[in-house]
């Protein structure tokens, strides 16, 4: 009955965050919410019939008188009845491997801590900006006059691989939250990217200069423009584009955290 329990609860567990709530979007793309679902339907339907298993009554065996009331069937099922309590203790004795209920610790941790996505501390523990795609060399220009609101990665893409320079001149907000910089007078807006869950997640940062920062984790829209690089070649080490912030705004943390 316990093994069945906690299929029980992992299943709902894997429905709360993912049938009832966004917080699945912490952890792994939108596109893997139905498979959640799923899987946490399977696994509450198998602990359910489990149960039901469980507490079915036994069939009793046919009595003695079914053979006559003879004395030596009698003795046989005392026999059996003495064996099978030998066995029965000998099972409650050792029991199950009791690392076995470390099983429960993700029920607990979702349904009481439902650890958030990965932030500043993540971010800044890496130092490695993630390859550029090199066949992403045309992109559309920028229309309109006022800030243009555009993901982390895509503004890392013009600055970097955009040979008309359309980011020069340019307003642009950015959306992320606030890591701190080794460097002096500048920080980092951030968005982690996620290929299909949190444990293949890596930072897309950009420096702002000229704009205070504020706490790590910050979630904040800073509205700036692009500094261009002065450098004929790319440098060796890290190197992360850098924008002259105008603007800041501190807004909650989005549904979505992962470009």
């Amino acid at each position: 009955m316990t093994q069945n329990l906690v299929l029980i609860m992992l299943g709902c567990a894997v429905l709360r965050i993912s049938a009832f709530s966004t917080t699945y979007l912490n952890y792994v793309k939108p596109g893997f919410r139905p498979f959640l679902i799923g899987a946490g339907a399977v696994l509450m339907i198998l602990g359910v019939a489990g149960l039901i298993q469980a507490w079915r009554p036994g069939k009793d065996s046919p009595g003695a008188e079914a053979h006559g009331g003879s004395p030596e069937y009698g003795q046989g099922r005392e026999r059996v009845r003495h064996l099978q309590g030998h066995e029965h203790g000998h099972d409650h004795a050792h029991g199950g491997p009791r690392v076995a209920w470390l099983m429960c610790l993700p029920v607990f941790a979702i349904f009481m801590i439902a650890p958030p996505a990965l932030g500043s501390f993540a971010a800044a523990r890496s130092e490695t900006p993630p390859p550029r795609d090199q066949a992403l060399t045309a992109f559309t220009p920028l229309s309109g006059d006022g800030p243009v609101d555009m993901p982390i990665g895509e503004f890392i893409g013009r600055a970097w691989d955009d040979d008309s320079r359309s980011l020069t001149g340019r307003a642009v907000r950015l959306t992320g939250f606030v890591v701190p910089s080794k460097k002096k007078g500048q920080w980092y807006v951030t968005r982690m990217q996620i290929a299909c869950c949190a444990a293949d997640a890596f930072p897309l940062k950009v420096a702002v200069k000229g704009i205070q920062a504020p706490p790590p984790d910050t979630w904040v829209e800073v509205t700036g423009t692009w500094i261009p690089q002065t450098f004929g070649k790319m440098p060796n080490g890290v190197v992360y584009p850098q924008l002259s912030g105008t603007d800041l705004m501190k807004v909650d943390t989005p549904d979505e955290p992962y470009e």
